[in-house]
């Protein structure tokens, strides 16, 4: 040391450290510099947190008296605690230095190199400088170096343990492992030192366990766990004990015949430690390695579908955000457990999760990735399960596209290749048996050829590509009767089902599809030993699965195909009652999606009706009410209406219900079923619209809740075509749930005294009160009978046969009528409209007159009553208003009266509809007028109106000046203005074009300048106030021919909106002649306003009574005919 240094002081800074790894590879907790003086005194920085590069920064400032040795002593140690330190660390670097060479530097910062670990050399950045006399040296302060027995005994066990790591002595081993067992011993528990000392001793032990020099993992492991629960969450050493456990598991796992339960447990400490772990220390960068393992080793995991499991997926998940690159792996475990317990429970939450989850792994997996063709696979079958369950059409379209996808990644030679053959023949199958097309079954049949070709004897997958080829062979037989196919099929199952033996998860798959082969082959052979073997086999299936698998439904239809098909041929009433009561557990098996549900009781509903069976109308009660739940689960009208057309051959069952309750003399039981079964578009739409007077004054927190659920079902419309087909998704899944939040305040209300039928279906008792101002006739078109039956103002309701006419017969009148209308459409108008006079005839002699007479000898109704026709299937294609006689009085005093001369005719679409608009009667307003024309939309749009100005102007004019009126036209009868103008007033009249769309009612829809305005606008529209609309516009009031008892139409939907009287068309109007009804019917409208006051929308039937009978010289017979009214 200089002399001129005597005395002095020195100031020195420990800046950082570089390359400061552990010889003994354990996990510091933190870095120290030990700075000695002599073997006294010294210095202890504070613990830097050591980072992801190795690498720590202090900042750590200590001055020091040159009086000291001319050196000092340098350490680097490792700290294993960051809260409380047990000894003085494991040392990483020491390194003695002279003054000298620390005041070399001048005042800028240097690094000092230490002896290398692992290859690599630590190093220390340090800042010397002399300080001044003048310069205050209070902060001069060192430790006496006084160390306790433990502390020496741990710093000792630290020695010997890095010397084994390095070496590979087990002697080492020994004595590391004896040093920290007497730390441990003198630190017993509720020492402050226990835990540290736990962790080193069972560190030292596992590293034994590791290199296989130590066996007693389970100690190893509880005094890790001991550890942890010494340090919880807050503790500093929280994050590092958990690691430590993390660190013995994964050991485990891969020592001990990779248990799963170890890394089960492995996989939450991960998460909890990452949630711990600031992004950059050391330790954060260690356990990513280990996160890592533990992921793809959960990844690896066989499929549980328990909570457990899906549990220890989603936490996998939680370990991989967005970039890592196992998440697209870990979201398709995700989801194939999901599918799995959706399989074994029916939960279509869990499968919409799945769809979720699919769908996002797709979309990570980018074009040329080599597992992209198995998450497309995974992701279009799951889209398949949700179309068995749901019925979706756009499902099981998008499964196709996925599964062509996924095979034009698969050429010939891929390894994977038989898969996506497998699923793609499956798909098509599916695919066939909605749409029939043979193309579909052909190249089924041929894929899966080719796939069972890739998938010898030998092959774990043969099973799958065994059954689904005997699937589509049995298939094509059943729908095409394409003989050769069937022994095949017989033999595929019975080697499927070898595959599958007992204990296989798909044994009882096996068994039912082996059944039905053989109830084809016996309906084909009738050999009594087919089935037998089939009923045995069902009944096996149904025993290898709990009492609410989903897949009991597919073993009852097993059940119920083998006891008919043996009835049809033994004609044992036993059999018979055997598959009824199949067909009931069937369609009542609570797991299984309302489709397949909804299929079986159609087929109840036909086997009962063919063979008489009592059941018959159980079988078509179960069969609307599962329609009913089916449909309340769709989001938008538009999907509703495709749901129902998706089933075929079930147009007719309304129908078909009341005329079964006639047969058995239940005419009340015909009123009910009708009702339930027609119009449950309409049912559906207006429960959310459900007057709460009476709720409100019982319970108004139940009446808040029901209000406000209602209004977000009723505000949320599921797209009718989207692009994206995930948010589409989640859209359903969210309007399903909140379906189930609004049922579950239903049944709350249904538990109120005076509740417990709110909106079940109505009871004959509370639909009479449609009746209420004149008798309602319900003409039922079957294909079993037809009839009519009237319900009184008061008293059971009557029955009347119309013996003489038949379902067939009415849809060739129909048919008639629709070619006469076009017919007189050519005509001038003063020809004679012969075949119209005929057919109208046909309509009273055949229909009307019997109704008529018990109208008039058994009900004593007066002439010129109000009545209201609800007709039903083929009747609401005709226009039973316009029944006339067209014939002179037997003594010659005059002409027979027609059904118009006799009565006030109104229609209704149900019962309940003519309800509903009484009961918002009660919501009146003063009245106001608006005129809504328009005669020349946008070019390419429609034809002029030439007539339609003048018929706005004549309107107004009609209109009483003491009422508040208004018009629009031209280019102000836009969408939007014609809109606010329905929900403004409370009369509206409408002369535009009015297009009938066949194909998709909801988007029928009245032109005006700019924009359509459609059924769906309509619908979506409040307007209680509403009253009276005039829709001077073609085909208003007639619904489409796949779903007529829907009666899905224009004037249907305004009355739905709020207005309760409305007159629509059958057919196209002639504008030129239209505006003589219109004068006239305004005219008997406003007739006796001065005495009344008031205008009266109740007074629209008589009105337009009045007005076809004013215009009988001026107006053809059709253009009088088209007009009718709906309402109160």
């Amino acid at each position: 040391m200089p002399g001129s240094l005597q005395g002095q002081y020195i100031k020195l800074e420990v800046i950082g450290g570089k390359n400061l790894q552990v010889p003994s590879w354990r996990i510091p907790a933190g870095i120290s510099i030990f700075i000695n003086v002599d073997s006294r005194r010294g210095w202890k920085s504070v613990i830097g947190v050591l980072s992801s590069d190795e690498s720590v920064a202090w900042g750590d400032t200590v001055i020091l008296s040159l009086d000291a040795s001319p050196e000092l002593s340098v350490e680097i140690r490792a700290s294993f605690e960051f809260d409380r330190m047990l000894g003085n660390g494991e040392v990483v670097g020491k390194l003695e230095i002279s003054w000298d060479a620390l005041l070399d530097h001048g005042n800028e910062p240097f690094d000092i190199s230490f002896p290398p670990v692992h290859g690599v050399h630590p190093s220390l950045t340090l800042k010397a400088a002399v300080l001044h006399p003048c310069d205050n040296h209070d902060s001069v302060v060192l430790d006496s170096i006084v160390e306790s027995e433990t502390a020496r005994e741990t710093d000792a066990g630290h020695e010997r343990f890095a010397t084994y790591v390095t070496s590979k002595t087990v002697s080492h081993l020994n004595d590391a492992v004896q040093q920290f067992q007497l730390v441990l011993d003198q630190c017993p528990v509720g020492h402050p030192d226990h835990a540290g000392a736990l962790t080193n001793l069972a560190w030292a032990r596992l590293e034994g366990y590791i290199e296989n020099d130590l066996q007693d993992i389970d100690y190893i492991t509880s005094l890790f766990r001991e550890a942890l629960a010494l340090r919880p969450q807050g503790h500093p050493d929280h994050p590092s004990s958990i690691y430590h456990l993390i660190k013995t598991l994964t050991w485990c796992y891969s020592k001990e015949n990779f248990t799963a339960v170890y890394i089960q447990e492995s996989v939450q400490l991960c998460c909890n430690l990452l949630l711990l772990c600031p992004e950059g220390t050391y330790l954060c960068s260690i356990a990513a390695d280990d996160v890592d393992y533990v992921i793809r080793e959960c990844n690896d995991l066989p499929i549980d579908a328990s909570d457990e499991g899906i549990h220890l997926r989603r936490v996998v998940l939680e370990l991989c955000p967005l970039g890592n690159e196992h998440r697209p792996n870990a979201l398709d475990m995700l989801a194939r457990a999901l599918r799995t317990r959706f399989e074994q429970c029916g939960s279509i939450d869990d499968l919409d999760e799945c769809i979720q989850r699919s769908r996002e792994a797709v979309s990570l997996c980018p074009e040329g990735d080599s597992e992209r063709h198995s998450y497309l696979n995974y992701l279009a079958s799951s889209l398949q399960s949700h179309f068995n369950h749901q019925g979706k059409y756009h499902d099981l379209n998008e499964a196709i596209s996925l599964h062509e996808e996924a095979l034009r990644l698969c050429p010939v030679g891929h390894k994977y290749r038989d898969f996506s053959l497998n699923n793609l023949g499956d798909a098509l199958f599916i695919r066939f048996h909605q749409r029939g097309d043979v193309n579909d079954i052909n190249r089924a049949v041929s894929l899966q050829r080719e796939a069972l070709t890739l998938r010898p004897p030998e092959n774990p997958d043969r099973d799958s590509t065994l059954n689904n080829l005997a699937n589509t062979l049995r298939s094509r037989y059943d729908k095409l009767d394409v003989g050769e196919g069937l022994n095949e099929a017989i033999d595929l199952y019975r080697d499927s089902l070898q595959l599958r033996p007992h204990g296989h998860p798909l044994h009882h798959q096996a068994l039912y599809n082996l059944s039905a082969v053989l109830c084809s082959r016996f309906t084909q052979t009738q050999k009594d030993e087919d089935v037998e073997e089939a009923i045995q086999l069902c009944q096996e299936s149904l025993e290898a699965l709990p009492s609410l698998h989903p897949d009991r439904y597919f073993s009852y239809v097993g059940l119920q195909e083998a006891y008919s098909s043996r009835y049809r041929v033994q004609r044992k009433s036993a059999d018979l009652s055997l598959a009824v009561e199949n067909f009931r557990l069937a369609s009542r098996h609570p797991t299984q999606g309302f489709p397949n549900r909804i299929l079986t009781a159609r087929n109840w509903v036909i086997a009962a009706e063919q063979h008489g069976h009592p059941s018959a109308l159980e079988a078509y009660i179960t069969f609307f009410d599962l329609l009913d739940r089916h449909l309340a689960s769709r989001s938008s009208a538009i999907s509703r209406h495709e749901a129902v057309t998706a089933f075929l051959g079930v147009r007719s069952l309304p129908a078909d219900a009341a005329s079964c309750a006639i047969h058995r003399d239940d005419l009340r039981g015909a009123v009910e079923l009708l009702e339930q079964g027609r119009g449950q578009q309409w049912s559906l739409a207006s429960r959310l619209r459900t007057p709460l007077e009476d709720l409100e004054s019982t319970n108004p927190n139940l009446a808040d809740k029901f209000s406000e659920l209602s209004k977000c079902l009723s505000e949320t419309h599921g797209p009718t075509v989207s692009t994206d087909r995930a948010a589409a998704d989640q859209a359903e899944t969210e309007y399903r749930k909140l379906t189930e939040q609004w049922g579950g305040v239903v049944a709350e209300i249904r538990d109120l005294k005076g509740f417990s039928r709110f909106l079940l279906p109505p009871t004959y008792e509370d639909l009479q009160a449609a009746a209420r101002h004149g008798p309602v006739i319900i003409l039922v078109a079957s294909q079993y009978s037809c009839s009519a039956i009237i319900v009184p103002t008061s008293g059971d309701p009557h029955h009347v046969p119309l013996a003489s006419i038949t379902l067939t017969d009415l849809k060739n009148l129909k048919d008639r009528f629709a070619r006469a209308i076009r017919q007189s459409s050519r005509m001038r108008p003063a020809e004679s409209r012969t075949d119209l006079i005929v057919l109208s005839r046909t309509i009273w002699e055949e229909i009307m007159l019997p109704i008529v007479n018990v109208l008039e000898h058994v009900l004593k109704l007066k002439r010129q009553s109000r009545i209201w026709l609800c007709p039903t299937a083929a009747f609401t294609s005709i226009p039973l208003h316009a029944a006339h006689p067209f014939q002179t009085k037997a003594d010659r005093s005059g002409k027979e009266p027609c059904l118009e001369d006799l009565y006030i005719c109104s229609y209704t679409p149900t019962l309940s509809a003519l309800i509903r608009s009484r009961q918002l009667m009660k919501k009146r307003v003063p009245p106001s007028f608006v005129a809504i024309g328009q005669g020349q939309p946008r070019a390419g749009k429609s034809k002029e109106l030439l007539a339609v100005d003048s018929e706005i102007e004549l309107v107004r004019k009609l209109v009483p000046a003491t009422v508040n009126r208004n018009t629009i036209s031209g280019d102000a009868a836009t969408r939007a203005g014609a809109l606010q103008a329905l929900e403004e007033n409370t009369w509206v009249h409408l002369a535009c074009h009015g297009k009938q769309d066949r194909e998709q009612p909801y988007n029928s829809h009245f032109v005006m300048k700019d924009e359509p305005i459609t059924l769906l606008d309509i619908m979506e529209k409040d307007i209680p106030h509403a009253e009276f609309a005039f829709l001077s516009a073609c085909h208003t009031a007639v619904g489409d021919e796949e779903t007529p008892d829907e009666v899905i139409h224009l004037a249907a939907g305004l009355q739905f909106s709020g207005f309760k009287s409305v007159i629509g068309t059958l057919w196209e109007v002639d504008d030129a002649v239209a505006k003589h009804v219109v004068k006239a019917f305004y005219e008997n409208t406003f007739k006796d306003l001065e005495d009344s006051g008031e205008i009266d929308c109740t007074k629209a039937a008589w009105a337009l009574n009045r007005a076809t009978h004013c215009v009988k010289t001026k107006v053809p017979l059709e253009q009088r005919m088209v007009f009718i009214h709906v309402g109160v």
